[in-house]
């Protein structure tokens, strides 16, 4: 009889036991998600205005241009006319809007093979032992410092076809048969406009390749000299592959800046002559706000949107796939 009322009493104490555990277990639980939620909240509050100030002006943004481009709206009249998806049924048709479009992917190719590439040869310049290296590095940014309109403006002078620098420096050195009226030439126009807007980023990629290059770790370098290997060598099988993740970062912001590009072909051009300079951003203020058409330059701004995006996501993902991700 003892034994077994010692038996009931021992297993009472190990039930209270772990009674008490589970009770403590669920009291520490229950304070470490409260300890979340406050941390949860806390990170919530910083980041709302930011997220206020996203969802105003970029989303909202994006939905309201999807809306207005459902309708037949000159944007400053009260009334409208609800059309669905006419406006895009009319950019399918609209032969400049393909124009624009075939030159906002030219400006997309010639950014990438000419920018980047150029940004990456000023870099590398600026950690060449070459005197007067300091002078270099203000000229090599400056273009990207100058005010676009600026810029346009310069451009216009040095490509005019009467007494342009281009064609005084043709006539110069004797050819005379390269003269053109660069920016008045549908042939050329493009080109002309491509090679100012290039010459006017490759500083800012040049900065993004150097803050890269200095972030290397110099030991890889000093193992390569010890391995005796060239500058070519240590360039190929250091320096660029640890260089990948900038180079994929500028070919993003290089496509998105090409794809919603817009100043210096205004100030230039303005899509001319005979809208062979047209891009999708300088055709869509032209329907905007000088034509006041909203519906339509609604329906071509988020196509805009719908291009960029489908493309800046298609990088993404063949970049994670690359990395196996």
């Amino acid at each position: 009889m003892l034994n077994k009322l010692e038996e009931t009493t021992e297993i009472t104490e190990k039930y209270n036991d772990f009674k008490n555990n589970s009770t403590d277990k669920n009291i520490k639980k229950t304070n470490n998600n409260k300890r979340k939620m406050r941390k949860s909240w806390v990170i919530f509050a910083f980041i709302a205005p930011a997220l206020l100030i996203y969802g105003v002006y970029v989303v909202y943004s994006i939905v309201m241009t999807f809306y207005y481009s459902l309708f037949e709206w000159s944007g400053i009249d009260n009334f409208s006319i609800f059309i669905g998806l006419q406006n895009y049924i009319t950019i399918f048709k609209d032969a400049v809007f393909w124009t624009s479009l075939q030159n906002n992917f030219l400006l997309v190719a010639a950014s990438i093979l000419t920018q980047l590439p150029l940004g990456l040869i000023m870099a590398l310049l600026l950690f060449s032992p070459i005197k007067g290296m300091r002078f270099f590095r203000s000229v090599y940014f400056m273009p990207f410092l100058m005010s676009t309109v600026a810029i346009g403006i310069l451009f216009i002078y040095i490509y005019d076809g009467n007494f342009g620098i281009i064609n005084e420096v043709l006539g110069f050195i004797g050819l005379e048969s390269l003269q053109e009226s660069w920016l008045g030439n549908e042939k050329t126009a493009i080109w002309a406009v491509i090679a100012t807007v290039c010459w006017q980023f490759a500083p800012f990629y040049m900065i993004l390749f150097r803050a890269s290059i200095v972030g290397i770790p110099e030991e890889l370098y000093e193992a390569a000299d010890i391995d005796g290997a060239n500058s070519r060598k240590k360039f190929l099988n250091i320096t660029l592959p640890l260089l990948t993740p900038a180079i994929v970062t500028s070919s993003i912001l290089s496509i998105i800046g090409a794809l919603k590009y817009f100043d210096l072909i205004y100030v230039m051009t303005g899509g001319g002559p005979n809208n062979s300079t047209e891009l999708m951003a300088t055709y869509m203020y032209k329907h905007t706000f000088t034509n006041f058409n909203m519906g339509y330059g609604s329906s071509i701004s988020f196509s805009m949107f719908i291009i960029s995006f489908v493309v800046i996501a298609g990088i993404l993902i063949l970049n994670q796939r690359k990395r196996g991700g």
